[in-house]
Order: C-alpha cells, then structure tokens, then sequence
C-alpha cells in the first residue's frame, strides 16, 4: 500500500500539469490573430496574412456589401485515429478561427482582386483603378 502523501503514476500527472499550466486567471482569446502585412505602391496594393499550416480551403475572402474586405479563417484539426504514442494532457489548438475587415480604399478595382495561399502566407492582390488622364480642356468665357 502506497502512503499517503504519495500519488500513483495515473493520479499525480494531470494534477502536476493542470497546477503548472494553470492560468485561468489570465483572459483567453477566443480567436488567433495572425500577422498583417499591407504595402502599397502606384500600381496596387498587397496583404499578407501569416498562415502557417493553413490552405485555401481554410480561407474565405469576399467583398461585402459596403465594399469592405472579409478575410475570414477558420481551422479545425481534427482526431485521427491511428497509433497513438500518448494522451494529451493539455489541448487547445485543436480550433482556430479569425476574421479581418479591411476597409477597401477608393481606388481599388474590386472586380480584378485575387488571393492565393503560398508557404505558409495568404496574399491578396488589390490593383488599383486605371486612372484615366483627362486632357485639360480650358474654356475661354466670352464676356458681354
């Protein structure tokens, strides 16, 4: 018989874990945020969202009505069974979920915007509206 202030192997673990992780009394978030990266140049500009481990098929992009940019991330790991070296004794990335809302300048083309995911970045690719040069056209008023 074991003595009292001993635990056996099944019974001290998780407590250990769970007294040594325990940070209920800091706030979680509910969602990841990735990095932003958003550069400009005359032509277009370009977002980079961090995404490591993600596709495309985690990803929705759209253009909402108000003409805003939805970048919408959702990730769910699910179980796989198979060999199993262990148990978690802690887990909580098994979801991740983030939504961003960019507001779309004035002159960006909504209609030629394209996104794609490549190592580990989302890129989305906003080219500006063709400005269309007016020839300055000066009226001469006649005065009477």
């Amino acid at each position: 018989m074991l003595p009292m202030n001993r635990r056996t192997h099944e019974s001290w673990l998780p407590d250990i874990f769970n007294d040594f992780f325990d940070n209920s009394w800091m706030e979680r978030p509910t969602y990841t945020a990735p990095a932003i990266n958003v550069m400009e140049n005359e032509h277009e500009y370009d977002v980079e969202l961090a995404a490591p481990g993600l596709t495309k098929e985690d990803f929705n992009v759209h253009v909402d009505n108000e003409g805003n940019l939805q970048i919408q991330m959702e990730k769910k790991n699910e179980t796989k069974e198979g060999k199993k070296h262990g148990r978690y004794l802690r887990r909580e990335f098994s979801y991740e979920k983030f939504q961003q809302t960019l507001l779309l300048p004035d002159d960006v083309d909504a209609e030629k915007i394209v996104a794609k995911v490549e190592n580990g970045v989302l890129n989305v690719h906003l080219p500006k509206k063709e400005k269309i040069e007016k020839p300055e056209t000066v009226k001469t008023i006649e005065i009477q």
